[in-house]
C-alpha cells in the first residue's frame, strides 16, 4: 500500500525478484501531498542523522546509479552538499565526526574561503562549510515515476487511484478491499507515508504526519546558482536554519526552512496548500541574512507532508504482532535518498526472512513500548 518513494522502491526490488506485486495509491505516482514531492531532495554520504547510515547510503547510491542506469533517466546530479554552519553547531560537528569515523572524502573552508568560492553565501567570521563531493540532488517525482515503470516493466501491477478501504486476514494470509475491489495476498507491505497514524494496523507505531513547506527564491544570476556552481546543502547559523538547493527551472532556487514551526497535520489529504503572511516574511528574512544571491522574496510556495517518529528513525520491519506483514514508515524527513535501499532491505525481509543484509535493528517497529506490548499480546 503506497507508491510514494518507499513503496515504489519496495515493488520495483520484489517484482526483480520475481514476485507478483500488487501497488496500491489513493493518488497518482509523484503527487503532491505525501513525502515524495517537493522538485527536489538532497542527497549525501556524510550523514548527521548518524554514522549507522553510512553503509545504507552507500549501497543506495548504487541502486540510484543502477536505476539511472536501466531507464535511461537522469534523476541524481552529483553538485556535492554543503553544511554551512559554526564548527560547534551540533549538525555540523556531527557531519565532522561521521566523516573522520568512515574516512569519507570532504573538504572544510574556513570563512574567508567560504567567501571565495561560495560568495552565494554569507557567512559570519566564525563559520565554515564542510563539503562532501558525493552529495547531489535528487529528482522525487521523476524518481518514483522511474521505479515504477521499472517494476511494472518486471510485472508489477501499479494500481493508482485505488484508495485501500479496508485490509482483513483471510484464508492464511489477507485481502485489501481497494477501488471497487477486493484482492488477495500472501503477504502486506505497509509503505503509507504520513498517512500511517490513519492507518489501523499501525495504531501502536507513533508515527505523526507534519506539513513540509518549501519556498523558491528567484536568483539575480541564475547562472551563479546552477547546479554545476552551487552545491545542495544544510545552513546552520543562530539566526535560521534551512535546506538549499540549486536552480533546476532557470530561475530561482528552494529553500526549505527548519527554524520555522512545522505543523502537525491531521491528514495529507487536505493540507493547507500556502502559508500565512509571518511564516512568508520569517522565511524572506533568513534568505535576506543568509543568501544574498536570492531575491528576498519567494515567488512560490509548496507544501507537502512527511511522517515522523518520535526518535527520528524509521519503522521498518514486521508489523508488531504479525508475521507476514511489513511496514516502512516515520522516515521523518530524510527518507527519500535512502529509498532504495529501503525497498531492496524490505524485498529481502519479505522473499528471505528476517536477516537482511545490513543491521537495521534501530528502525525495528516494536522498538517503541506500544508496539513491544502488541507484539506481546500477539505471542500469548
Amino acid at each position: 500500500m503506497g507508491t510514494g518513494v518507499i513503496g515504489a522502491m519496495t515493488a520495483w526490488r520484489l517484482a526483480l525478484r520475481g514476485a507478483r506485486v500488487l501497488a496500491f495509491d489513493t493518488y497518482a505516482p509523484g503527487h503532491d501531498r505525501g513525502a515524495s514531492a517537493g522538485e527536489t531532495r538532497i542527497f549525501r554520504t556524510i550523514y548527521k542523522e548518524g554514522g549507522q547510515y553510512v553503509p545504507l547510503l552507500r549501497r543506495a547510491r548504487e541502486l540510484w546509479d543502477e536505476l539511472e542506469r536501466t531507464s535511461g533517466r537522469r534523476v541524481l546530479t552529483g553538485t556535492g552538499c554543503l553544511t554551512v554552519g559554526r564548527p560547534d553547531d551540533p549538525d555540523v560537528r556531527a557531519v565532522l565526526d561521521c566523516a573522520a569515523e568512515y574516512q569519507l572524502p570532504h573538504q572544510t573552508f574556513d570563512a574567508r574561503e567560504m567567501r571565495d568560492r561560495y560568495p552565494q553565501h554569507a557567512v559570519d567570521d566564525d563559520e565554515i562549510g564542510v563539503l562532501d563531493p558525493q552529495g547531489g540532488v535528487l529528482r522525487p517525482e521523476v524518481g518514483v515515476q522511474v521505479a515504477l515503470a521499472r517494476a511494472a516493466e518486471a510485472g508489477a501491477e501499479i494500481l493508482p487511484y485505488h484508495r485501500v478501504r479496508e485490509i482483513e486476514r483471510h484464508r492464511g494470509g489477507w485481502r485489501v478491499h481497494a477501488g471497487e475491489r477486493w484482492f488477495d495476498a500472501d503477504w502486506l507491505v505497509l509503505a503509507p507515508g504520513p498517512w500511517a497514524a490513519r492507518t489501523p494496523l499501525l495504531a501502536d507505531i507513533p508515527v505523526h504526519a507534519e506539513l513540509i513547506t518549501a519556498c523558491w527564491f528567484a536568483a539575480r544570476e541564475p547562472e551563479t546558482v546552477a547546479p554545476r556552481a552551487f552545491p545542495v546543502g544544510i545552513r546552520r547559523h543562530v539566526e535560521a536554519g534551512f535546506s538549499f538547493f540549486p536552480c533546476v527551472d532557470g530561475v530561482s532556487v528552494k529553500v526549505i526552512p527548519h527554524h520555522l514551526a512545522r505543523p502537525v497535520v491531521d491528514t495529507p489529504d487536505a493540507l493547507p496548500r500556502s502559508r500565512d503572511a509571518e511564516f512568508t516574511r520569517a522565511a524572506a528574512e533568513a534568505v535576506r541574512r543568509l543568501l544574498p544571491a536570492l531575491v528576498p522574496h519567494p515567488i512560490r510556495i509548496g507544501t507537502y507532508s512527511d511522517g515522523f517518529t518520535p526518535d527520528h528513525n524509521a519503522a521498518l520491519g514486521p508489523i508488531p504482532g504479525q508475521d507476514d506483514a511489513l511496514v516502512l514508515t516515520g522516515f521523518s524527513g530524510h527518507g527519500y535518498k535512502l529509498a532504495p535501499v529501503f525497498g531492496e532491505l524490505a524485498a529481502e525481509l519479505v522473499l528471505d526472512g528476517a536477516n537482511p543484509r545490513f543491521d537495521i535493528s534501530y528502525l525495528d517497529p516494536s522498538r517503541f513500548p506500544a508496539s513491544r506490548a502488541a507484539t506481546a499480546a500477539a505471542a500469548r
